[in-house]
Formats: C-alpha cells, sequence, structure tokens
C-alpha cells in the first residue's frame, strides 16, 4: 500500500495521505482517525481472519490494533514505510498473539481426568511418526525465525495470511519481482534449514530425498 490514497476524483478535495492523517491523529483528532479506519478496517479484518479463523476473534485484533494506534499514533515512523504496511504488520503479529493465547487457553481448560486416560492409552499405530511432527513443527517455526526480516514479512502474509504475491506486493508497497525474488530466497533458505533439522531429528535422510521428489 502506498502512504498516498490514490488521487481523487476530478473537482473532489484532495485527500489528506495516511502519514499526514497519522499526524492529526497524535493531535487527538478523531475524524482522522475515523478515516484511516474508513481506508484500512477492511484489509486489516481480512488478514486477521485468515490468520485467526474465528470471526469474533479477528474482529478484536482488528479492534486492539486500532486502538494501538490512537494510544501511540508515534508508533508509525513514516520514514520506515508506508502506513498500510505498518499496519497491517501490527495487525498480522496480534492475530498470532491471540491464536496463541486462545490455544494456551485451551489446554489450561483440558480436564486432569483427560491427560491421565490418554497417559493409559497403549500409543496407536503411526504414535511415533506424529511425535516426529511436532517435533519438526517445532523446527518450522525456528526456521521462520532465522529468515531476515524482509523475507520473513513476505513469507508470513503469503503463508500464514493466505494473501497471493500480487496481494503481498500491494499490501507491502514491494514491487511484485521483489516479492516473488524474497518468496524464492526465503523458500531455499527453509529447505536448507528443514533439511538439515529432519536428518538431525531422524538419524536419515531428508523426505523426498531417496525418491528424488522435488516440491
Amino acid at each position: 500500500m502506498a502512504d498516498s490514497p490514490a488521487p481523487a476524483p476530478p473537482g473532489a478535495p484532495d485527500r489528506p495521505s495516511d502519514g499526514d492523517l497519522v499526524e492529526r491523529v497524535s493531535t487527538g483528532d478523531r475524524v482522522a482517525f475515523g478515516e484511516l479506519y474508513d481506508r484500512y478496517a477492511r484489509p486489516a479484518y481480512s488478514l486477521a481472519r485468515r490468520v485467526c479463523v474465528d470471526a469474533d476473534l479477528a474482529e478484536d485484533v482488528v479492534q486492539e490494533a486500532f486502538l494501538s494506534l490512537w494510544r501511540n499514533p508515534r508508533g508509525y515512523d513514516r520514514a520506515r514505510g508506508s502506513f498500510g504496511t505498518w499496519l497491517m504488520t501490527v495487525v498480522h503479529h496480534r492475530a498470532v498473539d491471540a491464536v496463541r493465547r486462545e490455544n494456551t487457553q485451551r489446554k489450561r481448560n483440558v480436564p486432569l481426568t483427560d491427560e491421565f486416560s490418554e497417559r493409559d492409552v497403549p500409543p496407536a499405530s503411526g504414535a511415533d511418526e506424529e511425535a516426529l511432527t511436532g517435533v519438526v513443527g517445532a523446527e518450522v517455526r525456528a526456521a521462520l525465525r532465522g529468515l531476515p526480516e524482509d523475507q520473513r514479512q513476505v513469507i508470513a502474509l503469503a503463508y500464514l495470511g493466505g494473501y497471493t504475491q500480487a496481494e503481498v506486493a500491494a499490501l507491502t508497497g514491494i514491487p511484485l519481482g521483489t516479492v516473488k525474488s524474497r518468496t524464492f530466497a526465503a523458500i531455499r533458505r527453509l529447505r536448507t534449514a528443514l533439511r538439515s533439522a529432519w536428518v538431525g531429528e531422524t538419524g536419515g535422510e531428508a523426505p523426498g530425498r531417496t525418491t528424488g521428489a522435488q516440491r
């Protein structure tokens, strides 16, 4: 998203840029805040919904993101990029945190009787594969954290947010070619990291190596 909205139709008053609106919000201007909300509430909710899945949780995430803007508009630094990119980053981080909180709460609410009963049940067929999948899942998260920030941003929007590369380019204001190159570089780094993780956990070859399969 560019910092400045599209030009207004002929004869219509000039629309203020996002940066100008944020400056006005810092003085307590509710009208400016409302205009920013009108511009970005829909894409913000779309991103939150894709991460959270739950509609109510996504709405809460969007409200929290805009509330953080109202409370601390100086958190946005115009020199570091467009307002749209900054806001979507805030929404994404809050959505991920919200999902983590929900998962933690669910685990705390599991009755102890269920936990003990599960311990008494013999492992089902494939239990070792499931355990290994959990380990590799942790390695995926670690590999994502190891990516450079610019690569992690496009991967998060594409694979966690569910956006196409063209949509990622529009959201971030980054040229589509750059989005594609960063995505390619990120996937290559992830493959290398995960191949090493798999070999370390299993003591064997990474999936697909024995058959020559490539994704």
